[in-house]
């Protein structure tokens, strides 16, 4: 829980409102003078996508693997999105998936090779999702193939997969475990007279630490490294076990990697191939020939018959059907929760609220699946949508969670309802627990000569940045902040079937791997979306059934915008989807600022999950 002052928050708006303004004259600037030559290049174009026998689909994962992608204008599509080594691109879990068991079926297709170089983050739940569909596109007989210059950890972790693994003789894979550092301002505050009041309930509830402490508490330290044993213990089990070689060969210790460097004659792409990690070293040349004997020379003799990812989703993509069968609705709740109506990418109270009242509503839909993929937000937007989850359930449709990578905080808020909850082994889950935080600056102030005085007909009116807060006012966003957290351990324990004693020994801010939520009683069961389906589909009595997705529909121009935008992409030039450091810099800066001015609960109350970066 934290809140932030009115005055923030009008500064917020104000300087994203700016910075989207003058975002959308430029585009709106390039867009129309680019338009007629897009179109005109699409019609003077010939060339048609086709799939030969034979063929290798090449499995090019770029950027961010996710369950619902965030909402972006069709022309930024075009300079972002649709850009192979863009690191801020996104794929859809689900199209990963789906094409994957697509080409297991696909005659035409018979080897998998995993391109990874711009693979940017997926987290291990998605990319273990992926590899069990690698093993089912395998057992058809049919080959995995990886080969890249180099490969850090998660890229390595789907290469594992592979039948074959190759390295570039000049490459080298990098595997260093986890960790969690962070940086502590308390000292640099104190020289700087800012003071920083801290308001929370939850032993664990570790976000505020920077603010008060020069290093980790010996709480947080036993916390985090309990949470980073149990991700690792699965990933290195994983990895392993695919490559047959035990867990303890995956992250050396110094001594044991100097040794086996030295034994490579200080070579790591030999050092990689002697400790397994990789089957063969080849060059960009030699693996081209090695693919053109697999499957054969493409048309233009240059290359090996291949068909990308993107272009193979294109292809075998279903048409849309409308659904008048039974039928499990899909609702995907992935991001910040906040309050009102939200982009997808993001949890709108109003916005998800309306999905499930759309799923209660509708006759032929008989169970709902809420996918959630959030380290949490706003309380009330929080409450909003758990009580519609509480609605379909008073209607007779059973609501089932599948947890993702992250279902913590306010992300578990809206799942403590449901008829049946899964998590992944890896999800990371609970925070159970309420901070606030405000800092104010009079002794800074004064310390430059500025004092703050005046009147005000109540304690109330006269907060401010610039003034002390008096114990009395301390002590009310105390009780408030205690009254949330006792909300929250009130409701997992009504929902979970524990009492408020249990419920807060595993509460207290800590987070928590899918695993142990399992041993603690915070979930049901381990599983993904393919298991909440089929017990959503149990608890509704359904033996035949469809599943649709509820979320924003485009209009037709909308639709027809997006896949025009999307088949022009590989007519603009390279240097157009590419932005300079300070163009970079100044996205990341107005994303921070467009989050934070979102930031608008009521009652300045957030169930957030901060711990959840890793």
């Amino acid at each position: 829980m934290s809140a932030k002052p009115p005055f923030l928050n009008r500064l917020f708006k104000l300087l994203w409102n700016t910075v989207n303004t003058i975002r959308k004259i430029i585009v709106n600037l390039f867009f129309f003078g680019f338009l007629a030559i897009i179109i005109v290049a699409i019609a003077t174009s010939d060339e048609e996508i086709t799939i030969e026998n034979q063929t290798a689909l090449v499995l090019d994962l770029s950027g961010h693997i996710v369950d619902q992608k965030r909402y972006v204008d069709p022309f930024e599509a075009i300079l972002s999105q649709n850009s192979q080594d863009n690191p801020d691109a996104e794929i859809l879990l689900s199209d990963v998936l789906y094409v994957i068991e697509n080409a297991a079926q696909d005659t035409r297709i018979n080897a998998l090779i995993l391109n990874l170089s711009n693979l940017r983050s997926a987290g291990i739940s998605k990319m273990t999702a992926i590899g069990d569909a690698l093993n089912m596109f395998k057992q058809t007989g049919k080959q995995v193939i990886a080969m890249e210059n180099s490969y850090n950890q998660n890229q390595y972790f789907l290469a594992s997969y592979a039948d074959q693994i190759y390295l570039n003789n000049q490459g080298m894979v990098s595997l260093d475990g986890l960790s969690r550092y962070r940086l502590f301002y308390k000292s640099a505050l104190e020289k700087l007279k800012i003071n920083t009041h801290v308001f929370r309930v939850g032993t664990f509830k570790s976000a505020v630490e920077p603010f008060i402490r020069d290093d980790m508490s010996e709480e947080d330290k036993a916390a985090s490294n309990q949470l980073l044993a149990d991700l690792w213990q699965s990933y290195s089990t994983i990895v392993a076990d695919n490559r047959s070689i035990q867990p303890n060969q995956l992250v050396l210790d110094t001594d044991t990697y100097l040794a086996e460097l030295n034994k490579a004659d200080g070579d790591s792409a030999k050092m990689a191939m002697n400790l397994n990690w990789v089957d063969e070293l080849l060059s960009a040349e030699q693996f081209r020939l090695a693919m053109i004997d697999l499957v054969g020379q493409d048309k233009d003799g240059k290359s090996f018959k291949k068909i990308h990812f993107a272009d193979y989703l294109a292809l075998s993509a279903p048409l849309p059907t409308f659904v008048e069968t039974e039928t499990i609705g899909i609702v995907v709740a992935k991001g910040n929760i906040l309050n009102g109506t939200q982009p997808a990418g993001q949890i709108g109270g109003e916005t998800t609220s309306e999905y499930l009242r759309r799923a209660r509503l509708n006759d032929n839909i008989k169970a709902v699946v809420l996918r959630v993929d959030s380290p949490g937000g706003s309380a009330f937007a929080s409450e909003q949508i758990r009580q519609e989850v509480l609605a379909l359930k008073e209607a007779g449709k059973p609501v089932v969670v599948s947890m993702g990578s992250l279902a913590a905080s306010g992300g578990y808020w809206i799942s403590a309802s449901a008829n049946h909850i899964y998590a992944t082994p890896t999800t990371l889950t609970g925070s159970i627990g309420i901070f606030g935080m405000f800092a104010t600056f009079e002794d800074a102030l004064t310390h430059l000569g500025i004092n703050s005085d005046g009147v005000a007909t109540s304690d109330w009116a006269g907060l401010s940045v610039t003034r002390s807060l008096s114990p009395n006012v301390k002590a009310v966003i105390q009780r408030h902040i205690e009254r949330g957290y006792h909300e929250f351990i009130s409701l997992v324990a009504t929902e979970r079937g524990m009492t408020l004693e249990q419920v807060d020994s595993i509460a207290q801010g800590r987070v928590w791997t899918g695993s142990r939520a399992l041993e603690l009683g915070l979930v049901d069961e381990l599983g993904d979306m393919d298991e909440a389906i089929s017990k959503a589909a149990e608890l509704a009595n359904l033996d035949k059934f469809d599943t649709k997705i509820i979320e924003q529909e485009l209009s037709t121009e909308q639709l027809f915008i997006q896949q025009m935008m999307g088949a022009t992409a590989a007519y603009i030039p390279t240097s157009m989807k590419q932005s300079t450091i300070l163009e970079q810099m100044l996205s990341q800066w107005s994303s921070v600022i467009e989050d934070l001015s979102k930031f608008d609960d009521p009652k300045g109350m957030y169930l957030y999950c901060e711990q959840c970066d890793f």
